[in-house]
């Protein structure tokens, strides 16, 4: 018979997994259990069980291991990243501790479109330099980050080694300091590319987070665009800032804006 997401009762139970780990009772590489043993604990049969946690391992969730010491545990390799500005990957990854790694996929200097004329406050048809990466931990793929700069600032950046952190880079070459960002966050679901490239199936659920880093003076220095394997990253918020306001945006998503 195939596996189902189950009812409302398998439901109950995803949620009750999905609160726990929330509340840190489980963290990741945590053993949930045996079949018999979650089973018991959440009061339900093992067939709903099964319907309860077929789709948790399909987003990547929790694993199941078979053999002495087996059961099902939280993945171990879920990277926790700060919803805070300028909270980049690698200081997320870094804090995980594994191997990261940087793979290049495309460069490119051409005229800026007028979002990104916009964004980074040039005229349109100003020339841009652009970097598109893959970035993986521990040979898995994480992330795949684009970054757009006005080339007059960094002119000389596609001749730069581009496997490290693009901050780092255009700081110590270029004297240019990011001190505050601006970020959208919302879930997209994966294109044909993004998919091959994350190693995930086609429409599933990625993190999106846009942002554009200006410099103390309030000059944009960076537009770009993070997508985040959603079964590989956790939003960790700030608990000091507060939350002004919800509102509805213009596209009917619902928009939460916070301030220091």
């Amino acid at each position: 018979m195939q596996e189902t997401q189950g009812g409302p009762v398998a439901e109950n139970v995803r949620r009750q997994i999905m609160a726990m780990m929330a509340s840190g009772q489980l963290a990741p590489g945590d053993r949930l259990g045996s079949e018999r043993e979650m089973a018991a604990l959440f009061s339900v049969s093992r067939s709903t069980l099964r319907s309860a946690l077929l789709p948790l391992a399909h987003a990547g969730i929790i694993e199941r291991r078979t053999g002495r010491g087996g059961g099902t545990f939280i993945r171990h390799d879920i990277v926790t990243r700060d919803a805070a500005p300028i909270a980049a990957v690698d200081v997320a990854v870094q804090g995980a501790q594994p191997v990261r790694t940087t793979r290049v996929l495309g460069t490119e200097r051409r005229p800026a479109t007028d979002l990104e004329a916009t964004t980074l406050g040039i005229a349109l048809g100003e020339p841009v330099i652009t970097v598109h990466r893959l970035r993986s931990a521990d040979d898995l793929p994480l992330s795949l980050e684009w970054a757009c700069m006005h080339a007059a600032k960094v002119p000389d950046l596609l001749e730069q080694p581009l496997g490290g952190s693009l901050c780092e880079l255009v700081q110590v070459r270029y004297g240019l300091y990011a001190e505050s960002a601006s970020e959208s966050i919302e879930v997209v679901p994966a294109d044909d590319d993004q998919a091959a490239w994350l190693g995930v199936p086609v429409g599933a659920p990625l993190l999106s987070i846009t942002a554009q880093m200006t410099d103390a003076a309030g000059t944009a220095l960076v537009y770009g665009r993070d997508l985040y394997r959603a079964d590989r990253i956790r939003l960790r918020a700030n608990p000091g800032l507060d939350i002004d306001r919800e509102i509805i945006g213009t596209d009917g998503r619902v928009e939460r804006r916070v301030s220091a």
